[in-house]
């Protein structure tokens, strides 16, 4: 057969040749060794952790190369598209540290490789098309949905590999006749790969990360390009990175399965692959087994969810890097104080077994994390949080901006210091007995106090206090109370004598504590007092003792 006369006939509209996409898009003047990523999701409203894990796997190899990372929108698939998906996704990842060099961005295109959405290339697909049909790796196929669902049918009865290769593949056979007749119906067609891979044997590649990975040849006549003029995911990919001077490409492993295809399609333009990476699975732990993290059970796996429970960025940026790097952990115990960027990420040093996604972990990290964080950059987080999602409470917070900000400071300089803070909500509702609207006594009375011993202890607190005592005077007032009423000034006196004591001191200071917080349990409670100020206080306290009196 003619093929360039198919290939004029199939593509008579393509203007500029393959060849000369190679000027358009020449290869990069960057540093030796200097890598070129690009994270290509599609936009249909939903970004989750994983797109964040194998962006900040292209971030860092990008810039710790000083080379180049592209954003590209995958949206040839027009039906699951959903409005503002582009924006969604530029603001989630840059809200975690993710900016890119290139590509769509809120202001355009940035950049001279674009367009740099899939539905806005489809003259240089076509033109890539034209070409491996001029070649005779591609050949168009006319088979409707019916006949391929009854080819399927027959190849599961025969037991062997679904889909058109081989000696199913019978349109390899058409004349250039038999195609224009075809073409002159009006017959809807798409491109398909004519395989080279049949009785080939198994080859291994270099995996990024995985190293040496063995890859069986591909033998399906796979589609390229679909009826309605776009390409699949594995022909526009492919292009696309090629033109774009991608030099590796970052995927999760579910893609290992079509690398031969990918393979071939390279091949079929004689073009080198770029390097693969094939990330590992993000994992959890569900009955003492692992399995996959799923968009249907685990609300953890959604961006969003990280965005309205208020994790700061800067803590799930650490657990990922941990999670990346098996090394990060001890390296960041010797550098505490070290910027995350400074840390010399390899990607042979990721794991190829699947990388388990632990919540508590990430809470111990972000624990850490706010340690070094200030306090007025942790209240400006949780203001802003407060604002999107408790509004009502969000006023007050904004009125006692200063006092939430020492309030947040108890015990962060001691020797010990405090490590209770982890996210905005968490945050919130912590220091949510501070504020006036629907503050409540929430919690009981000490197991050992009844209500009449805890109104007499308020009382006789009631008439002692004095907001400039310091904290030391102030406690010693608690112990006068306590002595006096019967309570033990030391928790090993009570339990060798416990009928010879009502309870503890500590018994004494958590009803304080409670009509000031409603808590049983609180951060310094001088210290709080003393920020909350003499008159809020004491009023909290008068009206906790009017509720034990009724």
């Amino acid at each position: 057969m003619d093929t360039k006369q198919l290939a004029e006939l199939l593509y008579p509209s393509v203007s500029v040749p393959l060849d000369e996409w190679e000027e358009i898009f020449p290869q990069r003047s960057l540093p030796d060794g200097a890598a070129v990523t690009r994270l290509g999701p599609s936009p249909t409203g939903f970004i989750h952790l994983g797109n964040l894990y194998s962006a900040f796997v292209d971030e860092r190899l990008a810039h710790l190369s000083e080379g180049v990372m592209i954003l590209r929108i995958e949206d040839t698939d027009q039906k699951r598209k959903v409005e503002g998906s582009e924006e969604l996704i530029i603001r989630s990842l840059s809200h975690y540290g993710i900016h890119f060099d290139e590509g769509v961005t809120l202001e355009g295109e940035k950049g001279s490789y674009g367009p740099y959405r899939q539905s806005e290339r489809k003259n240089i697909y076509h033109a890539a098309g034209k070409a491996l049909v001029e070649r005779g790796w591609a050949y168009p196929s006319f088979m409707e949905e019916e006949e391929i669902e009854e080819l399927r049918k027959k190849q599961e009865e025969r037991k062997v590999l679904p889909g058109i290769h081989g000696e199913w593949a019978t349109e390899r056979a058409l004349t250039l006749e038999e195609i224009k007749e075809k073409l002159r119906e009006g017959k809807e067609w798409v491109l398909r790969l004519k395989s080279r891979g049949e009785g080939k044997e198994t080859f291994f590649i270099e995996d990024g990360i995985r190293g040496k990975v063995r890859v069986h040849p591909n033998i399906l006549d796979t589609v390229l390009i679909k009826a309605d003029g776009l390409p699949t995911y594995h022909f526009a990919h492919v292009v696309d990175d090629h033109f774009m001077r991608i030099t590796h490409i970052v995927r999760g492993e579910e893609w290992l399965s079509t690398l031969p295809i990918h393979l071939e399609v390279h091949e079929a333009f004689g073009w080198d692959s770029p390097v693969f990476c094939h990330t590992s699975h993000l994992l959890k732990m569900e009955d003492g087994n692992k399995r996959k993290l799923s968009k249907r059970k685990d609300p953890e796996l959604s961006l969003d969810f990280y965005h309205q429970e208020g994790y700061f960025p800067e803590a799930i940026r650490e657990y990922l890097m941990i999670l990346l790097n098996s090394d990060y952990e001890e390296w960041r115990r010797d550098h505490p104080q070290t910027p995350l960027e400074d840390f010399a990420f390899r990607i042979d040093h990721m794991s190829g077994s699947g990388a388990l996604f632990d919540m508590e972990k990430l809470h111990d990290v972000s624990k850490d994390v706010l340690l070094n964080i200030s306090e007025e950059e942790i209240l400006s987080f949780l203001l802003e949080w407060a604002d999107e999602y408790a509004p009502l409470d969000a006023v007050e917070m904004h009125e006692r901006e200063k006092e939430l900000l020492h309030l947040l400071a108890i015990g962060r300089d001691a020797k010990k210091p405090r490590k209770d803070l982890i996210y905005a909500k968490q945050i919130y509702e912590f220091i949510r007995y501070y504020l006036e609207r629907g503050f409540e006594v929430q919690d009981p009375l000490p197991e050992r106090v009844g209500k009449e011993e805890a109104a007499g202890i308020l009382e006789d607190f009631l008439q002692t206090y004095n907001y400039h005592d310091d904290n030391q005077e102030w406690f010693a007032k608690i112990r006068t109370i306590a002595e006096a009423r019967g309570f033990a000034l030391r928790m090993g006196d009570f339990k060798r004598n416990p009928e010879q004591y009502k309870g503890t001191v500590s018994d004494v200071a958590t009803v304080v504590r409670l009509g000031v917080t409603g808590l049983q349990s609180s951060p310094d409670l001088w210290s709080i007092m003393h920020i909350m100020g003499e008159e809020r206080a004491t009023k909290r306290l008068r009206q906790f003792l009017d509720t034990l009196r009724k």
